[in-house]
């Protein structure tokens, strides 16, 4: 009777428990077929040097042993996720983490491999643009064990929002277990063995603030909880845990994903809303995982790609796209965009903006903030503080990228950019500096940093006018007209000229520096040079726009301000510029003739003719490529002679990509291409260093080791190995208003061909080739989509070994000198090593003459080549009295007929420099004629 009356309340049951509350059903999932095309770093790991995997959505940001912390921008839910192992019958707890052996970087993912001789486990990585609201990145665990393992995953939650919104200290941590089945409803309970399929699936962490409006949530399927200490205990710190047991019969070859996700708002941050996000996400793993590698795919496909002799280099090329790809990234509405409803400047400092293109429906996109895809400057590991490196959104970082987007191609990216910043612009029509992804939900201008700089604005106007000249988008001057005459109004305001010399001074926020030992300068020639130049852009534009009139006097401001930097700042007694002008009592006043790398700026706008304002600019590319300035990793900002000099400091040493890219860019357009080449492979060996695919901010000025706190995926950093390859290395020049291509190529003499694939035009893409043969280049111009109709292809006007075009085909030939110099590009420098790579400072050719000045550390050697098709001798010419017959005992030049290394090249010469004795650096001026 007992047992009949238990066995009806069993049934009685079974209505009330299918009435309970859904309970969240996690997964493992089945194999993934990863995309194993296009490029691929395969690498040991080495445990201190980082990742990162960023997308639009959100961020992993770790070390190579594997550990992470992961943002849900701009939320970072958890940090310091490390993994350890307990084997079946083994007694030793295996610290995972110390086993990471390989890191596999991919455009569309990154995985870590862990080898132990019990397991085997990958951890695989990807960031996708369409994941659910409130998600973002994804981590897939692949567990390949000998015997049943427990893995505990441990992690600190953070639940904290980037810097500056308030955050509200450490999060409350609740295991929130799935609801009874019905067998344990009714007492059955769940078998004891670990391995059993009945093992519940649905449990997860919730992450609370201290308010009902911020929560999030993490799981991985088939977890339960570690530590849970009961509210009685004492008040102490326990690890949070996730353990999974892995059967290797039952879960070989799955795949075990981290769920994450977090909600912002009374209506969703509750356990059952996260809990439905994080099983959507896990349910939709394997299709987003396929449409993000086909969106890389497709990025890669209509992105220029190189094709050249030099496998570094073209390899470099492809991770500098993808770098700068990785970090576009999504506003958030009511934190990095102001809400959908709320469009406009009220509490937000943003402007209304038309834009000109259609959205997807056909119609022009609306007024609003809400769906805003724009590049930020930067990942790295935030530690314990708020801000994962410079992942905010920064307007000169930006706007030198530009130039490498419209170079490869992403003219949506521009756009989206250029009306980001438009949207910030401020009421005088200053260009912001800085925009925090946090910034639209807090009184952001309180805080100093949004107009900080005042290069952003003249910035803007170069490329906002780089944009249109590449992209032939004309209409977009129309819609942002507005806009653009206010940044103009702005720069040219007499107020913002305080010393009355016609240039745009500091007054208005920092130039470059930040600091300086003598106090902040007054004005600086990195201004003065962007002000001149975004004069010519502003000239440029307002002459597309047909407004002659106010064309006209922008011209003419140009050549006022080139003429003031040749008075104000030119240095007779080093033969280049000074770094700034101060007013009289001031410190460093009038001039500060400090050595920086700053003149370099005077080539970086092609906005006319792509020359430099400088009236002697020679003796500047001359310093630029000396082993003062000069690492073998890049371009120090201050000449290690000057008395502020120091390797370690941010602005009066260190060595940046960024400066090195202007400088390889000045080298090539100065007609320095031995100088130009060694500076461009400079910055394409960082492909390697640190962030594998993508390049760091900055390095220590005296050995080659990046700072501590560089971010090691730096956006500019990786778009000056595009923006010197593209208009430097091959000169490359598109004017989409007039459908011309001019190109002043710059090749190694070594090389016999190289080509430029998926070039953009606005009709369709194209290709450029090069083949060099004995004294000459043919170029030629060719597409597959009918995008050549009504397009020229040139050569520099000013360039004397042009020739006309061919008639028949889009192609010139240009003139090569007879003898040429080439050397082995510049290897990556042994971590820690000094600077210690000979290099030619400068180099003159003209008709059967070449005039070689060669730099070279004191009693060492160095060889280069010569290409020489007719087999003659040249003679050489030496100052100093240094020898023709150089040896280990005579320092001077050597040359000697080498064998034939390729039938296409020719006969090449030797030249074996010896330099002389002593110490530091020495120089050998060599001069060859025929």
């Amino acid at each position: 009777m007992r047992r009949t009356f238990c066995f009806l309340l069993f049934f009685a049951s079974i209505p009330i428990l299918f009435s309970q509350p859904h309970t969240p059903v996690f997964n493992p999932l089945p194999p993934i077929a990863f995309d194993t095309s296009g490029p691929v770093i395969q690498a040991h790991t080495e445990a201190l040097k980082p990742f990162t995997v960023a997308g639009e959505r959100g961020v992993l940001v770790g070390q190579q042993d594997g550990a992470f912390e992961a943002w849900l921008l701009p939320v970072k839910v958890l940090s310091h996720l490390t993994i350890e192992a307990d084997v079946e019958g083994y007694t030793v707890p295996i610290d995972v983490n110390q086993q990471s052996a390989e890191i596999e970087v991919r455009p569309d993912r990154t995985v870590i491999t862990y080898a132990h001789i019990g397991f085997s486990v990958r951890q695989i990585m990807f960031s996708p643009a369409d994941a659910p609201a409130g998600t973002g990145p994804v981590v897939l665990f692949e567990f390949d064990c000998l015997h049943p393992t427990d893995f505990t995953l441990r992690f600190t939650p953070e639940l904290r929002w980037m810097w500056p919104e308030r955050n509200e200290g450490v999060p409350g941590v609740e295991w929130v277990a799935p609801a009874p089945n019905a067998f344990e409803r009714a007492g059955a309970g769940v078998p004891n063995d670990r391995s059993s399929s009945l093992r519940r699936s649905g449990g997860f962490y919730v992450l609370h603030s201290d308010y009902p409006d911020f929560a999030a949530a993490v799981t991985i399927p088939g977890a339960h909880p570690g530590i849970l200490a009961p509210y009685q205990e004492r008040p102490q710190v326990h690890p949070v845990e996730l353990k999974l047991h892995i059967d290797p019969a039952r879960d070989h070859g799955k795949l075990f994903p981290l769920l994450m996700a977090y909600a912002a708002n009374a209506s969703s941050a509750n356990s059952a809303s996260l809990a439905a996000t994080l099983e959507k996400l896990n349910a939709a793993i394997p299709d987003l995982y396929k449409a993000h590698a086909e969106s890389w795919e497709k990025t890669l496909a209509n992105s220029v790609s190189i094709d050249t002799p030099d496998k570094a280099l073209n390899e470099a090329f492809q991770w500098a796209v993808i770098s700068i790809e990785q970090l576009k990234t999504k506003t958030i509405p009511g934190q990095s965009a102001a809400p959908a409803s709320r469009s406009g400047s009220e509490g937000y400092g943003l402007q209304p903006v038309h834009s000109n293109q259609p959205n997807k429906s056909g119609a022009l996109a609306p007024e609003g903030n809400a769906d805003e895809t724009a590049l930020v400057a930067g990942y790295y590991a935030s530690g314990d503080s708020a801000r994962p490196g410079f992942g905010w959104f920064f307007g000169r970082d930006a706007l030198y990228t530009l130039y490498a987007v419209n170079g490869y191609g992403d003219f949506s990216l521009s756009r989206s950019e250029l009306e980001f910043l438009i949207r910030r612009q401020r009421d005088d029509g200053k260009i912001m500096h800085e925009w925090s992804q946090t910034a639209a939900a807090i009184d952001w201008r309180a805080f100093p940093y949004m107009y900080a700089a005042a290069d952003a604005t003249p910035l803007f106007l170069l490329a906002t006018f780089d944009y249109v000249r590449s992209s032939g988008d004309t209409a977009f001057l129309t819609a942002h007209r507005d806009a653009i005459e206010k940044a103009w109004k702005f720069e040219t305001d007499p107020a913002h000229d305080t010393d009355h010399d016609g240039i745009y001074d500091n007054s208005q926020g920092t130039g470059w520096v930040e600091s300086w030992p003598s106090g902040m300068p007054h004005q600086e020639i990195y201004l003065a040079l962007l002000d001149q130049q975004a004069s010519e852009a502003y000239a440029q534009i307002e002459h597309i726009l047909g407004n002659q009139p106010e064309s006209d006097p922008a011209t003419t401001r140009a050549r006022a301000i080139a003429a003031k930097i040749e008075s104000e700042y030119y240095d007779s007694q080093k033969g280049c510029y000074a770094f700034a002008t101060n007013p009289a009592g001031s410190p460093d006043s009038p001039v500060d003739h400090t050595t920086t790398v700053y003149p370099a700026l005077a080539w970086w706008s092609n906005s006319s003719s792509g020359k430099s304002p400088l009236a002697h600019g020679d003796q500047c590319l001359k310093q630029l490529a000396a082993h003062a300035l000069n690492t073998d990793w890049g371009l120090r900002d201050v000449s290690n002679e000057e008395k502020i000099y120091d390797g370690m400091s941010y602005h009066q040493g260190s060595v940046w990509p960024l400066f090195t890219g202007w400088a390889a860019l000045a080298e090539y357009r100065g007609n320095q291409p031995l100088a130009g080449y060694q500076l461009l492979m400079e910055n394409a060996n960082l492909t390697h260093a640190q962030d594998l695919g993508a390049h760091t901010e900055l390095l220590s000025g005296d050995f080659y080791i990046p700072f501590g706190r560089s971010t090691t995926h730096q956006l500019w950093s990786s778009a000056m190995v595009i923006t010197p390859t593209l208009r430097g290395l091959f000169g490359i020049d598109i004017d989409a208003q007039t459908k011309t291509i001019t190109v002043n190529p710059h090749l190694p003499a070594s090389w016999d061909h190289a080509s430029v694939n998926h070039l953009p035009l606005p009709m369709g893409e194209a290709s450029l080739t090069f083949s060099s043969s004995g004294q000459k280049i043919e170029v030629t111009l060719s597409s597959d989509h009918g995008a050549l109709s009504g397009w020229q292809l040139k050569a520099e006007s000013s360039d004397p070994r042009s020739t006309q075009l061919t008639k028949g085909k889009i192609a010139i030939q240009i003139k090569q000198p007879e003898l040429q110099l080439f050397e082995n590009p510049p290897t990556t420098p042994v971590v820690g090593s000094r600077t210690q790579q000979p290099r030619v400072l400068l180099e003159e050719v003209s008709e059967k003459r070449i005039r070689l000045i060669i730099e070279g550390s004191a009693g060492s050697s160095a060889d280069y080549w010569i290409t020489q098709p007719d087999r003659v001798m040249p003679q050489v010419q030496l100052s100093g009295g240094l020898s023709t017959k150089a040896d280990a005992q005579h320092p001077g030049v050597a040359l000697s007929f080498a064998d034939v290394w390729e039938m296409s090249h020719g006969a090449h010469l030797t030249m074996h420099v010896v330099f002389p004795p002593g110490e530091g650096w020495k120089t050998v001026t060599v001069t060859l004629t025929w």
